[in-house]
């Protein structure tokens, strides 16, 4: 199957192992771990187990992570996804390079995963959870439709969490 996606600015394609050492980096910029990691910079072995995840994922359920591109551009802008967090629905992930920030490339990779999610693996539910001082993914999660269920706490820190139904996806 072609896990490749196109949105009107971006292609996606699925993370190999050969993108570890440039992911790890991206994952491991300030900008970046600060709410996806908990400002806590991970090893290169856990970025593999992240691979690994994927990898299996796609193998699996025909989704994981995906590495996203501007269209004329070999730079990855960022990375989005679908992954296994908990046995409720598949949870969507995102995250841009700081430099690509204010084009809209996350609002773009987060439609093209749900319209992936909806349409080709006719998922009902897509999950996410996000800091609550992340008021730029906040807003991403609300621009894609995604509707706020609760609050959390988890390891100190204050959750948002999210979720979109297949049925009022259009």
């Amino acid at each position: 199957m072609n896990y490749f996606l196109r949105t009107t600015h971006l292609h996606l394609r699925p993370c190999q192992i050969e993108d570890l050492d440039s992911l790890h980096e991206l994952w491991t910029d300030a900008d970046i771990r600060y709410y996806l990691f908990d400002d806590r910079i991970i090893s290169r072995e856990e970025a593999l187990s992240f691979f690994e995840l994927s990898i299996k994922s796609f193998k699996n359920s025909r989704y994981g992570l995906w590495l996203f591109f501007e269209e004329r551009s070999e730079l990855m802008a960022g990375f989005a996804g679908l992954l296994d967090f908990s046995q409720e629905a598949p949870s969507l992930i995102f995250g841009t390079r700081s430099q690509f920030w204010g084009r809209g490339y996350a609002t773009e990779v987060g439609l093209a995963v749900l319209d992936y999610a909806f349409e080709i693996l006719s998922c009902d539910r897509v999950i996410a959870d996000v800091d609550e001082p992340n008021e730029a993914s906040i807003r991403v999660l609300e621009k894609i439709g995604m509707t706020k269920l609760r609050r959390g706490i988890v390891n100190g820190r204050p959750l948002l969490y999210y979720e979109r139904l297949r049925d009022r996806f259009a």
